[in-house]
């Protein structure tokens, strides 16, 4: 449909897929806080390391032109006087938040090695870079009643491939249900209609991993999107029957 073609061509930037006019929709990353504390949704969030080490990692290998233009400060931690001058130089350029975060060399350093062991590694390599594969695609769809969008870092011919880095490769099936990549795979295998794979790779030993999800790990992502999707119509739905502030948790303790 144009006004679904016109959408995504807006979303595959990510200034609009991130700022306003992607608002408009849910996304895995609005999952913690319906769940956690629906209060806090949707409100603006400010950058830290992890987050911007991962958008680098994700450019040098899906984005390299982008990766070429990172700022990067060579010092020894952020509390120096030349990290904090760096962020008043480039204050309007990187970003719109109140408090941004440029990356240390150091921490380039760290993740251009990750970067060249994946990308060393042939199995990989020729997925990640197969013939036909898409980078960075954007998908809109309805979910439950609720439109939603996502982003797949490759769109493969069978299945879809995402990155991810992780403090501790072994603990990673932990980090799943932690951080719901669960949710992500249940949202992603919809809006696109292929199975989520994750290639994943180790910060501290650069060891690498792919995890393929099961149907139950799948199974488990669509019920938490169901609850996320329950608390987002009673508080914030166009037939919303309840004020956010009136949201309290009750569990049974065992």
């Amino acid at each position: 449909m144009k006004g679904e073609a016109n959408i995504l061509k807006k979303l595959k930037d990510d200034t609009q897929y991130y700022g306003e006019f992607g608002q408009q929709f849910l996304s895995n990353s609005d999952i913690k806080d319906l769940l956690n504390n629906p209060a806090e949704f949707k409100k603006p969030t400010e950058e830290d390391k992890a987050l911007v080490v991962g958008r680098y990692f994700h450019q040098c290998i899906l984005e390299p032109e982008k990766a070429k233009e990172v700022v990067h400060v060579d010092v020894s931690s952020r509390n120096t006087k030349a990290y904090k001058e760096m962020i008043i130089d480039h204050q309007e350029s990187l970003t719109t938040l109140d408090k941004p975060i440029l990356l240390l060399t150091k921490e380039k350093e760290e993740v251009d090695e990750m970067v060249r062991r994946m990308k060393g590694n042939f199995k990989f390599f020729d997925s990640i870079y197969a013939d036909g594969n898409k980078f960075e695609l954007p998908a809109v769809g309805n979910i439950m009643g609720v439109a939603f969008k996502g982003k797949a870092d490759i769109v493969c011919n069978d299945c879809l491939i995402d990155l991810k880095t992780t403090s501790d490769i072994s603990k990673f099936k932990w980090s799943c249900n932690t951080y719901n990549y669960d949710s992500q795979c249940y949202i992603y295998q919809v809006l696109f209609g292929k199975p989520l794979k994750f290639y994943v790779i180790d910060k501290q030993t650069l060891l690498m991993g792919k995890f393929t999800p099961t149907q139950a790990f799948v199974d488990r992502g669509r019920e938490k999107v169901s609850r996320a999707v329950d608390v987002y119509n009673r508080f914030y739905g166009e037939k919303a029957t309840e004020d956010v502030l009136s949201y309290y948790i009750e569990e049974e303790l065992y």
